[in-house]
């Protein structure tokens, strides 16, 4: 039995320029914002990310299933990065009281002193490389859309 594929419809211009404008436009920052990370603080982007993240937590402490979802992670991977970040003193695990299967990921001093050091600088980089290149009635549309977007891919989650 043969089944026969549509032709897809194709992606007129304005719809193609919004989606690899996105795509490029996401993995060239990224690139360029890790390379200034790893140049100046030593830092790869998910590491930043994750130490960024435990800085802000209450305590500096977050339940690893929790850190995975916010840095955008799986769990794996959010392992093995917790894995080279214990190695090098800038985290520490702790068994959660109430999950004996549950572990959080805690902030050392180390590490708040590296996150605390790089962050100026990044915010910095994310601001020229990005946020000033457009208005700020653009940034309020652009984020109302990534607001939209999210809202639909991460039901309930903050963006």
């Amino acid at each position: 039995m043969t089944t026969e594929r549509s032709t897809p419809e194709l992606l007129n211009r304005q719809e193609l320029a919004a989606w690899r404008g996105m795509l490029r436009t996401y993995t060239l920052l990224q690139r360029e914002l890790e390379s200034r990370l790893e140049a100046r603080d030593g830092l790869q982007n998910s590491s930043y990310e994750v130490l960024m993240h435990l800085s802000d937590a209450p305590d500096g402490r977050m339940r690893l299933s929790d850190l995975a979802e916010l840095a955008i992670l799986s769990r794996s991977g959010l392992t093995r990065l917790i894995d080279r970040l214990e190695r090098e003193g800038q985290v520490e695990r702790e068994r959660c009281p109430e999950d004996a299967r549950g572990y959080f990921a805690v902030l050392t001093d180390e590490g708040r002193a590296r996150v605390e050091a790089a962050r100026a600088e990044y915010l910095q980089d994310v601001r020229s490389l990005f946020l000033e290149r457009m208005s700020s009635e653009e940034r309020d549309v652009l984020g109302a859309v990534w607001g939209r977007v999210l809202s639909e891919l991460e039901p309930g989650l903050e963006p």
